[in-house]
């Protein structure tokens, strides 16, 4: 995107180390809409952010405070990003006051929790005197301007391709980036459809939040921003990134992209070190395992998965290479670690499948 990046800071809270971090951790690892300047987390002041994620110099300093963020940010910035997704997307009252300390030193805010910034009239009186913005993601857009399905999808000659998950947290998001950059070095002309409020934040163009929704219309917005991205940029494939999970009863979400989306193919993410559902350990709901997944997305979608994408949580970096191993001989197909190795055997199987039709 030929478009100067918007010098920004996140505040990462303390979640950084953890998967609440992954706003957070997203930014760190590209954006296109906003230059990242500092990290705001003390828990991991005093590191790059990239060395601290992945093992990877970005040049991005953790630092304790605001005040530090303003003294050693490359650039002046002009925003302060929420970087934690918090349980329920809830404004504790802690970060209530590292946004209320932002705003006051001359900062936009950009919020991707579910509490509006809106709606708190200290935080707007004070915006207000300061001159700055209040971006509140998740909130909707008027009824009036939202779609219903039509229809209309089947016109799209794009092939769409969704990557979905067996859990929540484990990245999807990041692996549909990784695609998108993966295919366009193939040369193919590729677009994502963000669905969450970190793919606007990386500066993806086209999309919706999707969480943000009122459910009548989920499935007609989905439809609408693959529609306008087909009209407008007209690519050969489109990368829809997924939300939540297939089967977790506390999102379970998969079908939308499937059907609503008229999906011709799946890359699915899985965390084979997980046994339950995250945050939900105390209830020991059970991921179900990974090829009851494929079998799932076939056999009741009628739509194939074209490989697997891994998260290694829970499993030494040894480990997670002897589960690869043993997932793509039982699969039969690419079973990839997106951050260790990339994600090519991903992008030449979507390439594959796109060929044969």
């Amino acid at each position: 995107m030929d478009v100067k990046k918007a010098p920004a800071i996140v505040l990462a809270h303390g979640a950084l180390s953890t998967s609440d971090g992954k706003v957070a951790h997203g930014l760190i690892r590209g954006s296109d809409r906003f230059a990242i300047g500092a990290i705001i987390d003390p828990d991991a002041a005093g590191q790059d952010a990239g060395e601290f994620l992945d093992g990877r110099q970005r040049n991005i300093p953790v630092v304790a405070t605001l005040d530090d963020a303003l003294v050693q940010a490359a650039q002046a910035p002009s925003y302060c990003i929420i970087g934690v997704a918090t349980l329920g997307g809830r404004i504790t009252p802690t970060l209530r006051a590292s946004i209320l300390e932002a705003v006051a030193a001359g900062l936009s805010i950009v919020n991707g929790l579910h509490d509006w910034l809106r709606e708190d009239a200290e935080l707007v009186d004070l915006a207000q005197k300061k001159g700055v913005e209040l971006i509140d993601l998740r909130c909707p857009p008027p009824r009036r301007e939202l779609h219903f399905w039509s229809g209309e999808i089947h016109q799209v000659r794009a092939r769409r391709i969704a990557v979905l998950g067996t859990d929540c947290a484990l990245g999807k998001r990041t692996t549909t980036r990784l695609l998108l950059a993966e295919l366009k070095s193939c040369q193919q002309k590729v677009e994502m459809i963000y669905t969450g409020q970190t793919g606007w934040m990386q500066g993806a163009r086209y999309g919706l939040v999707f969480d943000s929704l009122p459910n009548d219309f989920v499935c007609g917005e989905l439809e609408h921003a693959i529609v306008t991205c087909a009209r407008e940029a007209d690519p050969d494939i489109m990368l829809i990134e997924g939300q939540s999970a297939l089967r977790n009863p506390c999102g379970p979400c998969g079908g939308e992209m499937l059907l609503s989306a008229a999906a011709h193919g799946v890359i699915l993410q899985h965390a084979p070190g997980r046994e339950y559902y995250e945050d939900f350990e105390h209830l020991e709901l059970r991921i179900p395992p990974v090829e009851d997944e494929i079998d799932l997305i076939k056999k009741y979608y009628g739509v194939p998965v074209l490989g697997v994408s891994l998260n290694g949580h829970g499993l030494s970096a040894d480990a997670l290479v002897e589960t690869q191993q043993a997932l793509r001989a039982k699969l039969n197909m690419p079973v990839v670690r997106p951050l260790e190795e990339g994600v090519s055997a991903l992008a030449d199987a979507i390439l594959a499948a796109s060929n044969e039709t």
